[in-house]
């Protein structure tokens, strides 16, 4: 069941760039001079950019929750060296670096845990109220998340969404699935490359405040994005 799950979450991705690539030959931009004229094949309607974009975020949404040493052994297999000893540590400093100067002032918070660096990405820059839909300010602030990671492979993506413990599980669990989703497939769209990602989402179960309050409860319904260094062993 969970091999047919991935099997179909991969074949959703695949099928989507596909449509995607079709979609866009002819590179008409939409611009008012020169081009071909709206509604030429060239153009890429709203309608196939919706089915493009959700087919990747129902792909990432749908349970493709691949472990952090599975998405290690991908990134070897494709080639990317693995980090030792010293060098953990200051590729990792480096990459929080650019990361907290990329950042600033977004409302999205970073943090280091270990070797690991944490963005913390809260409801109110990237949902609205039980939607998955990614806001406007959140896209900006997710591409200069997926630069920073185009510059530094050697690093797995966990991609984890979170909730309050309003409401049930049955509410919150896909609702949280779905947000991580659409958090992985934005970044996949930006070119960060789907093996490094590991989606998960967690509804209730991880609180990182009191869910007591209406300042917990706020804290609580998040995105986080774990960057973990590839490593060796």
């Amino acid at each position: 069941m969970i091999r047919n799950q991935k099997r179909l979450a991969i074949s959703g991705i695949v099928l989507a760039f596909a449509l995607g690539g079709c979609a866009q030959q002819g590179g008409y931009s939409g611009g008012s001079s020169g081009g071909a004229p709206a509604g030429s094949q060239g153009q890429m309607s709203n309608t196939s950019k919706g089915a493009i974009a959700g087919g990747v975020i129902g792909a990432l949404a749908g349970g493709l929750t691949q472990g952090h040493d599975k998405a290690k052994r991908a990134l070897i297999g494709a080639g990317i060296g693995a980090l030792a000893g010293a060098a953990v540590g200051n590729y990792m400093d480096r990459q929080e670096q650019q990361m907290r100067q990329q950042l600033a002032g977004s409302g999205v918070e970073v943090s280091r845990q270990g070797d690991n660096v944490v963005l913390n990405l809260p409801e109110n820059l990237t949902f609205d109220t039980g939607s998955a839909k990614l806001k406007p300010a959140a896209q900006a602030e997710l591409n200069k998340v997926a630069a920073v990671l185009k510059q530094n492979p050697q690093t797995v993506v966990d991609v984890s969404g979170h909730t309050d413990s309003t409401g049930s599980d049955a509410v919150n669990n896909p609702l949280s699935q779905k947000r991580a989703g659409a958090v992985a497939a934005y970044l996949v769209r930006d070119g960060v490359p789907q093996s490094r990602l590991v989606v998960n989402g967690y509804g209730a179960s991880r609180p990182i405040a009191d869910n007591a309050t209406d300042a917990g409860r706020a804290a609580n319904r998040r995105v986080e994005i774990t960057l973990l260094p590839l490593t060796q062993g």
